[in-house]
């Protein structure tokens, strides 16, 4: 095929820990996922530009995920803790290099499930998983400086802090500088 590039399409993935069950998101889970990005904390924290309103949780567990799936990007996930079957957050990848063997992994987790070590958990999970069973070399994670429970995710899920990339994200339309982190292969030793 001259001329045209194959998208890598990423892998199905269902990660279960102790705690929790990571799988791919449904309509039927679009209630919990409106319930997970309608709060404020976690408002503060997302890239989105101030006008841009909510995310709509029926269009992220289907449509956007789906978009997200077939450009190669990444894909959508719900955090499910296992002993009730609630979802409780959700986890998505993104900017994957199918060449580099990378992607970034994104979280959020509704204000009831928070301070009990979920997200760690499901972003570890995810993390082994990608880099043991899907060939991935380096998983990375970007956080806003001052979003203190991000960084604890990050350093509970053994992920080594890098640096700081100036300029790079933004949060509610501003431009932030963001942390890199980042998991690969000899962390697992």
């Amino acid at each position: 095929m001259i001329g045209q590039v194959a998208v890598r399409r990423f892998p199905a993935l269902t990660v279960s820990t102790p705690r929790t069950e990571v799988r791919r998101l449904t309509v039927a889970d679009a209630a919990a996922v409106d319930e997970v990005f309608a709060d404020r904390q976690t408002q503060r924290w997302l890239p989105l530009a101030e006008a841009a309103g909510q995310i709509d949780g029926r269009a992220w567990c289907t449509e956007l995920a789906r978009q997200r799936r077939d450009s190669g990007d990444g894909d959508h996930w719900a955090v499910v803790r296992r002993e009730d079957q609630r979802v409780v957050g959700c986890l998505w990848t993104r900017r994957t290099d199918w060449g580099a063997r990378l992607t970034e992994v994104s979280y959020a987790i509704a204000p009831h499930a928070r301070g009990y070590g979920l997200a760690a958990e499901a972003v570890d999970g995810v993390a082994i998983a990608l880099i043991l069973e899907h060939g991935f070399h380096r998983v990375e994670l970007r956080v806003a400086p001052g979003n203190v429970a991000s960084r604890r995710v990050a350093e509970k899920a053994g992920f080594s802090y890098e640096g700081l990339l100036r300029n790079a994200g933004y949060v509610r339309g501003a431009r932030v500088d963001l942390e890199l982190w980042s998991f690969v292969a000899a962390d697992l030793r």
